[in-house]
């Protein structure tokens, strides 16, 4: 079949024997190549002085070339300048590329090219603009089947501020067809040189482009054969002429034009390299003697074909740009007059004044005030002063930033809406992010934050940075919420990437906080309200090895009011930046596309009516956006990085008295990394490559351990008040290697157990790990995941099977004995807050308390049990953890809350959840626990007063 617009020139196309009426216009006349030692010598001197002006940075990955020979390698530019060719060059020879500005020579394949460069858009291009050197490279492709072209496309930012809306900054620098005049290469140089970037882009070979593009226009895979056969089939021609003409050389390119791509003059001076046409006489033989049809067909065919080459190309590259500047924008005030005037606006306001009485015009100006309130105030100026800050603060602060499967990120930003949605651990974080993806070359996210940050100075400057301020809660301001949905609506339609965290809050024990979905909600309410981008959610993992809030945390976990942000606890803050922070981390998770929600809960796209902010969410929406919630903290935790501060704590934590011989504690460090690299939590999952010893040293460099000197051995231990700390680390990895302890746990606490016996106990008591911990592992194919985990743990000879499906511990002074102890604490926590919470509802009964008060209830026997007979680590006692097993167990129907009271019922299956708790605790620690959560109604009443005096206390001061 011949493709379409190929075989409507063949029946239109004029008749003529006359070889010039071939084409709309003639071959551009060239200069010959012949000045190669000036032109050398031109380039020399045009680079040193355009090395001097321009210090470009490097963005993204350099191009991973192939190691054959045989293969051409071209340089795509976007748009034809002296100073981008002779910066590409400099770039090449600086990284070890091959050369851009060096003649390009096969004879085997007639192609002589002056330079390595191909335009899109070229000063000497005629034919409607078509490159002249891409349509001669594609002519190349299509007359040699084994001939190999890459292509790489490069992206040249001279500055990076995304270029407002009717600028006349805009006019200025704006990218045309003609040669680009000297001034304003020199403001490029002049203004940007010290602002001035470069992005290789994955090589993509020219013969796989030309086949894809037109796989919807053609039968077979190859465009040379699919032209070829369509013209013998539709009987225009024979097989033989076919398939003569269309290889040859001339009938391929004669209608397409030389290139100018030599890049002799300096960016200053503009003059015109040509080069000669070169011609076949044998293939202008053949040719001539095949009918007139057949020449114009194959001529314009070539040039449709390169158009829809070139235009890809560009949208390519259009693409790329906006992905490192991100879209056009309008200034602060425009945007808040759009979004008040917007239908969807207009609307909630009419809303708004028939239910409070008032008019338009007040209702309008409360809309107003709430966009000025929230909309950011974008600053080139401040991103740029931020980019030179941090990356002086950075070197201050940390060892080093290291980042982990950034590229899936960058491989998604052309053709999607990003929605970077990163656990919360620090306000370092706000910065962290903009500053890791500024710096690898994409836009940086607008950020959802919390108006607490909207202080003196440092506000204006975070909302210059791209932050947009929200309330804590605005539930029941319905004018509010309109006005915030709009403003979301309008960032994710015009494709500009977001920032939320799901947690809503700072993580105050290490672990992840349930997911809030307000945010979540409005982006899906974006999406199905209309459709531009698709949109996809970038889950993102932070891991600090130490946390400037440390010791603010462990204050709010023990009952201190929360400091409230201010210019003082910035400054104090800054008093820290002398300490050693150890490296940060940063990993992107597997991406998760709302598209792939929508098939699976059946929620069909544009189902919300586009000038409306009120259309609620049905039923199939909001579980699609409840379990989008889950998937993104289940992702956050797959890109978990297990370092080396984390490691050391989940170790010593679990030992006892939190101390261990050197030798012993380099064996467990050992052991856990070999459990982690033999059945790995996830494949996002990162483990530390340093040896059981430097992890040892580097605890000690970072003065969170100490090594006591004894004759019998050095004693590794947690530095003195740092256990609570290194808490918050432990609980980071804590979700890798809580199944593998769970299982050590039962195995351990029995003796030996059978492994049906073990899984039906795992099968009951996962759901509340699993809410917990944000664990992955579906409970439908949790038996497989155990067996694995068994296997593993055999395998290591932690535990041993005795035969008759019987799991036994090893001989009690071995070794791998000590071992499995250390393994089976972690998960000990865990379960002990279950069975408190357990024997507290037993206790007082069904129907006798709310949720509200059962949390706060545990919360203070949390802490009670903390500093009688644990070590006094705060995250036990934390009120989410708490939050998180009551719905984990409202969720299974365990229990049933009465939506208006509030009040809290069950049956007998609470106490036979229990009843496992015989199974891994210590009968020592059900008898205290029992003890612990046995209240009297006087003290139950006593407690739950206090408590609520509190509340109001605490709501006081907010106010």
């Amino acid at each position: 079949m011949i493709p379409k617009f190929l075989k409507k020139r063949i029946f239109k196309a004029p008749v003529s024997t006359d070889r010039t009426s071939e084409t709309d216009a003639g071959p551009i006349v060239t200069k010959p190549y012949a000045n190669a030692p000036i032109n050398q010598l031109y380039r020399k001197l045009s680079g040193q002085l355009l090395d001097v002006a321009v210090k470009p940075k490097l963005l993204g990955e350099l191009p991973d070339f192939d190691s054959d020979e045989q293969v051409l390698r071209f340089y795509v530019l976007q748009d034809y300048s002296r100073s981008n060719s002779i910066l590409i060059d400099l770039q090449t020879q600086e990284h070890n590329l091959p050369p851009a500005l060096v003649g390009v020579n096969d004879a085997a394949h007639n192609i002589k090219e002056n330079a390595a460069i191909i335009f899109l858009n070229h000063p000497s291009a005629k034919d409607n603009q078509l490159s002249p050197r891409l349509s001669r490279l594609v002519s190349a492709v299509l007359q040699y089947p084994e001939l190999k072209v890459r292509l790489v496309p490069v992206s040249i930012l001279w500055g990076r501020a995304p270029e407002k809306e009717d600028s006349l900054f805009k006019l200025l620098t704006a990218d045309n067809w003609q040669d680009p005049s000297i001034s304003k290469q020199l403001f490029n140089i002049g203004v940007m040189g010290r602002d001035t970037f470069v992005q290789f882009h994955p090589p993509q070979d020219l013969r796989t482009i030309i086949n894809d593009s037109l796989k919807g226009e053609s039968a077979g895979p190859n465009v040379f054969d699919s032209v070829s056969e369509g013209l013998v089939s539709e009987g225009l021609v024979s097989k033989d002429l076919a398939s003569k003409d269309l290889a040859s050389k001339d009938l391929a390119s004669k209608d397409l034009v030389s290139e100018d791509s030599s890049a002799k003059s300096s960016p200053a001076t503009d003059s015109q390299d040509t080069e000669s046409a070169t011609t076949d006489n044998d293939v202008k033989t053949d040719a001539e003697k095949s009918p007139s049809y057949t020449l114009v067909a194959a001529a314009d065919g070539n040039r449709e074909l390169v158009r829809m080459l070139q235009q890809q190309l560009t949208i390519y590259l259009d693409k790329q740009r906006a992905s490192m500047l991100g879209p056009d924008l309008s200034d602060r005030r425009n945007l808040v007059d759009k979004l008040v005037y917007s239908p969807a606006i207009k609307h909630a306001i009419e809303l708004e004044a028939a239910e409070k009485g008032t008019s338009v015009r007040d209702a309008r100006s409360q809309a107003r005030g709430y966009a000025n309130e929230m909309v950011n105030d974008y600053s080139h100026s401040i991103i740029r002063g931020f980019y030179k800050f941090l990356t002086w603060l950075w070197t201050q602060l940390y060892d080093g930033v290291e980042v982990h499967h950034f590229e899936r990120v960058r491989d998604l930003a052309t053709d999607y809406e990003l929605i970077y949605v990163p656990c919360h651990r620090s306000h370092v974080d706000y910065l962290l992010l903009s500053y890791v993806i500024y710096k690898r070359g994409l836009s940086i996210p607008y950020i959802a934050a919390g108006d607490n940050l909207d202080v003196p100075v440092l506000g204006p400057l975070l909302r210059g940075a791209v932050a947009f301020y929200i309330r804590r809660s605005f539930r029941g301001n319905a004018l509010y919420t309109a006005v915030l949905r709009e403003y979301m609506h309008t960032l994710i339609t015009r494709n500009t990437p977001i920032e939320y965290f799901i947690e809503g809050g700072r993580s105050r024990s290490g672990r992840l906080l349930p997911p809030k979905m307000g945010m979540l909600a409005m982006t899906v309410h974006s999406q199905l309200r209309q459709t531009n981008k698709p949109v996809v959610f970038i889950p993102t993992y932070i891991g600090y090895e130490r946390i400037m809030e440390g010791g603010t945390y462990i204050g709010e976990l023990k009952g201190k009011p929360k400091e409230s942000e201010s210019l003082i606890g910035l400054l104090k803050v800054g008093r820290k930046i002398e300490r050693i922070f150890g490296n940060v981390h940063l990993s992107f998770g597997t991406p998760l596309h709302l598209s792939d929600f929508m098939t699976k809960f059946d929620v069909p796209a544009n189902s919300l009516p586009s000038d409306r902010t009120d259309s609620p969410l049905d039923e199939k929406a909001s579980a699609m956006v409840d379990n989008i919630g889950v998937k993104v903290m289940q992702h956050i935790n797959k890109a978990a990085v297990i370092t080396p501060v984390s490691l050391l704590s989940l170790v010593l934590l679990s030992a006892p008295k939190a101390a261990l011989d050197e030798n012993s504690c380099r064996e467990q460090i050992a052991l856990y990394q070999g459990l982690a690299q033999q059945l790995p939590y996830a494949d996002d999952t990162v483990i530390t490559d340093m040896s059981p010893q430097e992890i040892i040293d580097y605890g000690i460099k970072l003065k969170l351990i100490e090594r006591t000197p004894h004759i019998l051995g050095d004693i590794i231990q947690v530095a003195g008040k740092q256990a609570a700390l290194l808490s918050y680390f432990r609980n980071n990895i804590l979700h890798v290697f809580i199944l593998l302890s769970f299982l050590s746990a039962l195995v351990a606490r029995n003796g030996r157990i059978k492994r049906s016996r073990l899984d039906s106990i795992a099968e009951q008591l996962y759901p509340f790990l699993q809410g917990e911990l944000f664990l992955y592992y579906p409970a439908h194919g949790l038996a497989e995941t155990l067996n694995k985990k068994v296997d593993s743990l055999l395998s290591h000879g932690l535990i041993v099977e005795l035969g008759d499906d019987t799991l036994s511990v090893p001989e009690s002074n071995s070794k791998r004995y000590q071992q499995l102890q250390v393994l089976a604490t972690p998960v000990g926590q865990s379960l002990e807050r279950y069975f408190m919470t357990l024997a507290l509802l037993a206790q007082q009964g069904s129907g006798n308390l709310t949720e509200s008060e059962v949390v706060d209830l545990c919360h203070l026997l949390g802490q009670r049990l903390s500093v009688l007979y644990a070590d006094d680590i705060p995250d036990f006692f934390d009120r989410a953890l708490f939050t998180s097993f009551i719905s984990a167990l409202t969720r299974l129907d365990y229990l049933q809350k009465d939506d208006e009271t509030g009040i809290l019922t069950f049956d007998h299956r609470i106490n036979d959840i229990a009843s496992h708790a015989k199974y891994v605790l210590t009968p020592d620690m059900m008898q205290i626990l029992q003890q612990v959560a046995s209240l009297n109604e006087e003290e139950i009443t006593r407690a739950i007063t206090e408590i609520s005096n509190k509340k109001q206390r605490k709501f006081g001061r907010k106010r």
